[in-house]
């Protein structure tokens, strides 16, 4: 009998080994139906690379930071909208300047609004813009997200003086 039970013992032995080394098969794959795939869709508003229709030359907007009185540009470039640069003004210090496509009016980036956040949203909204939102003054100039008369979104910068439109992206 003790041999029977010792039989017994190494065959459970050996059977416990190999069973607790067999690994558990992987799950069985998903069927295309029953996955999900969630996507996330972002807008975001496209500057032109060239400036609008109805843009003054390059050589116009130079002139026109000359005639306020800042003089050697230098590193002019159409960005955003708006010619970005730097200029060399009457105390011989280095600025940097935005200068609207369409109107040549020179905008200074350490030059103070004349309006705040809220005369801006208003100026805004009075001239046909919708849901006016993250309005901020940096570089010079007023930046806001809007929707436009047609409905697209868009993205503005506006003159600190007046709050008129300077650039608008395409929406």
């Amino acid at each position: 009998m003790s041999k029977r039970l010792l039989s017994l013992l190494v065959g459970l032995s050996i059977g416990g080994v190999a069973f607790a080394q067999t690994q558990p098969s992987p799950p069985a794959p998903m069927a295309a139906s029953s996955m999900t795939h969630t996507t996330t869709t972002t807008t975001t508003s496209t500057w032109s690379a060239q400036p609008p229709n109805g843009a003054m030359s390059e050589t116009a907007i130079k002139t026109a930071i000359a005639n306020a009185g800042y003089k050697e540009v230098k590193g002019l470039e159409f960005k955003d909208g708006v010619w970005r640069g730097k200029a060399r003004g009457g105390n011989k210090k280095w600025v940097k300047l935005a200068v609207g496509p369409v109107s040549g009016r020179v905008y200074p980036t350490d030059a103070p609004s004349k309006l705040d956040e809220d005369e801006v949203s208003a100026k805004l909204t009075a001239a046909g813009y919708q849901n006016v939102k993250d309005t901020k003054f940096d570089h010079g100039l007023w930046s806001a997200k809007a929707k436009s008369s047609d409905g697209h979104n868009v993205e503005l910068l506006a003159d600190p003086n007046d709050g008129s439109v300077v650039a608008q992206s395409h929406g």
